[in-house]
């Protein structure tokens, strides 16, 4: 057997490699004129299984992969798993007026997670059929990135304005989730911080005066604490004395929450420099740490899923009161939005089956809804996936306890549409890993 020093060393190898790619949540990079409004590109939360079957999460409940989504569902994690997903977009934003189109391409890491739980080999909760775990990560919510050129000509001057914007909310959560028979309640809290940094560069171009280049700035920073809760119920469906599968209900939701935020205002000349960045000529105004409030919306979710030994299918509802949005007490050109969800994963394997493909899990799902962001209008949304989760390693015995499973979706999706006078086509690559252990068991044998 594995001896306990080199088990150590692997596992403090796993997570060095882990911690070294976080900074990859700052590369993102994509330009989309849309993430001006409201918080920005919301990013998908399902990980990357459920995102491949098309989002469901909130009756899906996984014993090798952590469900953020609805936190009852950790109560089901069999062993201590760590879970990283990341993902490879492409954009096309396409213009009718003007008529043009842009694309894009960034990668992220889409979420990072360990589940723990804490009653393996108890004897009491085992024959009272409960459970209970914990995790804790970190994963982005929205994405802000645009940069947009107007030019403005007329029989005397020209103007040019650039517009740009970076920044977007990430979340530092930690979980848990209590598991009594056929019932599981969990709730998740953290630290929610964000930021929105907004410029404009305004240049006018005269044959017979010169005018200063002038940039609007406001940069802004928020955040505090949050709180989400979710519940599920499971139904043994019996035929004939014997169990033939379960039904599970799942429902999930935040409440509206204030944020404390703190911005600054600028007003400024300048002059670019040769290396492409610019200096300040003068300061027309400047106020630094304006404090105020962001008010963040309430969402909340529910659904349900069917499993039988081969087969699991579900459907979810989701809606977020975005009216609420306010940022330092102003509304936005955002509106309240709704998603519906459905999916199905196919698992061929049978008792004594050989052969690799019969132990991967093969998933398609869709996803459709109306946007939160309604700056030329209703903007109906979709997404279609397809994926598979593929273990790296097949159990070839029942003293095995590691499970490493690779979870791939790829989706496309499109938000808005003809009445629109800016469409996006959006793809995703995702890639997933869950490595499942029994960790800070104590070892019996060398």
């Amino acid at each position: 057997m594995q001896s306990a020093n080199t088990t150590k060393i692997l596992k403090y190898k796993i997570v060095s490699l882990i911690l070294s790619a976080l900074p990859l949540f700052c590369l993102a990079q994509r330009n989309s004129p849309y993430s001006r409004y409201g918080v920005g590109n919301l990013v998908p939360q399902s990980n990357i299984s459920n995102r491949a079957m098309g989002g469901i999460s909130a009756a899906v409940a996984d014993a090798l992969v952590g469900n953020t989504i609805n936190p009852a569902s950790i109560a089901n994690i069999g062993n201590t798993t760590l879970d990283i997903g990341v993902e490879y977009n492409g954009r096309t934003v396409k213009s009718q007026d003007p008529i043009g189109s842009f694309k894009s391409n960034n990668g992220i890491i889409s979420y990072l997670q360990m589940s723990l739980p804490l009653l393996n080999g108890n004897a009491k909760a085992f024959k009272n059929k409960t459970s209970w775990a914990i995790n804790f990560g970190l994963k982005p919510i929205t994405r802000i990135n645009y940069k947009i050129q107007s030019n403005t000509f007329n029989n005397i001057d020209s103007v040019r304005t650039l517009y740009e914007g970076s920044g977007g909310i990430n979340e530092a959560f930690f979980g848990t989730a209590l598991k009594i028979k056929n019932l599981s309640l969990g709730v998740t809290t953290g630290y929610l911080f964000g930021e929105k940094d907004y410029n404009s560069r305004l240049e006018f171009n005269n044959d017979t005066l010169l005018y200063q280049k002038a940039n609007f700035e406001n940069k802004t920073r928020f955040g505090g604490m949050f709180l989400k809760a979710g519940a599920q119920y499971a139904f043994d469906l019996k035929k004939e004395g014997k169990k033939n599968g379960e039904l599970r209900i799942g429902a999930y939701g935040t409440l509206s929450k204030e944020y404390s935020a703190s911005r600054d205002a600028l007003v400024e000349t300048f002059n670019y420099t040769s290396a492409g960045g610019y200096t300040q000529v003068d300061s027309i105004y400047s106020n630094t740490s304006q404090k105020g409030k962001v008010q963040l919306p309430a969402t909340f979710g529910a659904g349900f899923s069917f499993e039988k030994e081969h087969v699991l299918f579900g459907m979810d509802f989701e809606t977020t009161k975005w009216d609420d949005y306010r940022f330092f007490g102003e509304k936005d050109q955002v509106h309240n939005s709704w998603i519906a969800r459905a999916g199905i994963q196919v698992y061929p394997a049978t008792t004594g089956a050989t052969g690799y493909f019969n132990y991967v899990k093969y998933r398609a799902g869709v996803s459709f809804g109306n946007d939160y962001i309604n700056a030329g209008g209703d903007m109906p949304v979709y997404t279609i996936s397809v994926g598979g989760g593929f273990p790296l390693k097949l159990r070839r015995s029942f003293y095995e306890l590691q499970t490493s499973i690779m979870n791939v979706a790829f989706e496309y999706g499109n938000r808005g549409n003809k009445e629109n006078n800016i469409t996006e086509n959006i793809y995703r690559i995702s890639v997933g890993f869950s490595l499942s252990d029994v960790w800070f068991r104590r070892q019996k044998y060398n």
